[in-house]
């Protein structure tokens, strides 16, 4: 569906694609790839690219692939950079297996910045792992859901409880699937007390 009103007159300046996949592998564990590519509709000079980058040819293109487990560890991680403005920026993906161990969770991206962030990492490659925990989510929740059948408060909900419009507690979605959980407006946490 398109945005509600159309914009003003203007031309595109700037694309960047971002496609995350996830995987189940045959070991038991899961794989979780990104990719991120910046493209311009202008050809402008660039030093390091032979002088110039083309209308439509990549500036940046990252890719990432963690390897996790069912409980969001991550086993394994690796980044590759096949264009970038400058011939240094492929170093940066060196630092990368400084998130192996780290859990997919809260404070996922401050943990990120912290290992990967600044002189040392890639701004781009460190973005993507934001929509690669999203994907990850997304892949393993079927599996999640399944090995944690017959619980009576299925995994850990309460984490996901107000993290959005639509699993706010005192709202229609929680007080259908989990109404265990669900808390009406006004109500304090029956939990936290």
């Amino acid at each position: 569906m398109p945005l509600p009103s159309p914009p003003s007159p203007r031309k595109l300046a700037h694309t960047r694609t971002v496609t995350c996949r996830g995987y189940e592998r045959e070991d038991g564990l899961w794989d979780i790839e990104g990719h991120l590519v910046d493209t311009k509709p202008f050809s402008f000079p660039n030093r390091d690219r032979g002088g110039r980058i083309n209308a439509g040819e990549a500036i940046h293109e990252m890719w990432v692939r963690l390897t996790i487990d069912l409980d969001l560890h991550v086993h394994d991680a690796v980044a590759v950079t096949d264009a970038s403005p400058y011939r240094i920026c492929p170093e940066a993906t060196a630092t990368f297996q400084r998130i192996v161990g780290l859990r997919i969770g809260p404070g996922w991206n401050r943990k990120v910045k912290e290992r990967l962030g600044g002189a040392e990492g890639c701004t781009h490659v460190t973005e993507l792992l934001g929509p690669l925990a999203t994907t990850a989510y997304q892949t393993l929740w079927p599996a999640r859901e399944k090995r944690e059948e017959g619980s009576k408060v299925r995994g850990n909900r309460k984490a996901i409880l107000d993290t959005c419009h639509a699993l706010r507690s005192d709202g229609p979605v929680v007080k259908l699937h989990w109404p265990e959980l669900y808390r009406p407006s006004g109500e304090p946490d029956q939990a936290a007390s």
